[in-house]
């Protein structure tokens, strides 16, 4: 097989995918999104470095390279590409696309019929206004979430209407979610780690205010994780269309759990602190199999 890994950032992270796959006797390509071309006039069009002129059988993706939104839709547009050629890509495009967007994946979770808070998507500020109005008050706040954003950042209480920003400081786009206090006060939720079907892992993550993220000073906890929320969070990933994921939940505060949002690009340095699971080992062996799975058995002629 020949297998391309893209981690352009976390070292961290590149290092346990790398060794993960050389313990399964798989040297990869390394390669960034970034320095992909597209040549027609002869050969594949589609130009992935280190792949003398070929496409590998499968791409696993840690990460995408940043840039400008033209940047991103060829990047995209490369992993649609090597997709439509038969290419094993972890996590294809289509489910990047869809947890990648908020308002995308709450459609999805609801559509799926998964418990999650009430969430709202408008254009508009009057309109967002008027949701706050309604909505929200002091003590009861809607949590604004940029669309496309991760990690915790750009995050707001909006207690009442005039608390809402501009619409060019939230891109034209108000993702306003009913914020869900815990019954004893704590700054606390989980996250779990969904690998081909399978929930894999959980955490708790728990912080000294209500931003948890670890990337923010979130602390992550040992978890002896319900099937419950073990199910829910398969059954979200599985709703998202991601190959493996983090998803993200919440206490609804009657006994059960709500989604929040499935990552299809999850960091788990701080879900490997505190669980046995070798989260590395277990991506590169679920997305191995695929690509095995995947690839046109051969004639052998005696």
């Amino acid at each position: 097989m020949r297998i391309a890994l893209a981690a352009d950032n976390g070292n961290w992270h590149k290092a346990r995918l790398l060794a993960a796959l050389r313990a399964q006797g798989v040297e990869p390509v390394l390669f960034s999104l970034a320095d992909v071309t597209v040549a027609t006039g002869g050969g594949e069009p589609l130009r992935v470095p280190g792949c003398d002129g070929g496409l590998p059988d499968g791409v696993l993706l840690r990460t995408i390279a940043g840039g400008t939104f033209e940047a991103t839709t060829l990047r995209l547009g490369v992993l649609h590409a090597l997709v439509a050629a038969g290419c094993v890509v972890w996590n294809a495009p289509t489910g990047i696309e869809r947890s990648v967007d908020k308002a995308a994946t709450s459609l999805l979770v609801a559509r799926a019929g998964l418990p999650t808070p009430q969430t709202w998507v408008v254009s508009k500020r009057e309109a967002a206004a008027a949701i706050a109005a309604r909505e929200a008050r002091p003590g009861a706040p809607l949590v604004l979430k940029p669309l496309f954003g991760s990690q915790g950042e750009g995050l707001a209480l909006i207690e009442r209407p005039e608390d809402l920003p501009d619409e060019e400081a939230v891109a034209r786009v108000y993702y306003l979610q009913r914020y869900v206090p815990r019954r004893d006060g704590l700054w606390r939720d989980y996250r779990v780690f969904v690998c081909d079907g399978r929930a894999v892992a959980g955490m708790i993550r728990e912080g000294d205010g209500w931003i948890t993220n670890v990337h923010r000073g979130g602390r992550p906890l040992p978890w002896a994780m319900p099937r419950a929320a073990a199910e829910l969070a398969e059954a979200a990933a599985a709703a998202v269309g991601v190959a493996y994921s983090g998803v993200d939940l919440v206490e609804d505060g009657e006994g059960g759990f709500s989604v929040l949002e499935v990552n299809s690009m999850p960091a788990w340095s701080g879900l490997q602190t505190v669980c046995e699971a070798d989260i590395a080992a277990t991506v590169v062996r679920g997305f191995l199999a695929a690509v095995r799975a995947s690839r046109t058995p051969r004639l052998v002629v005696a």
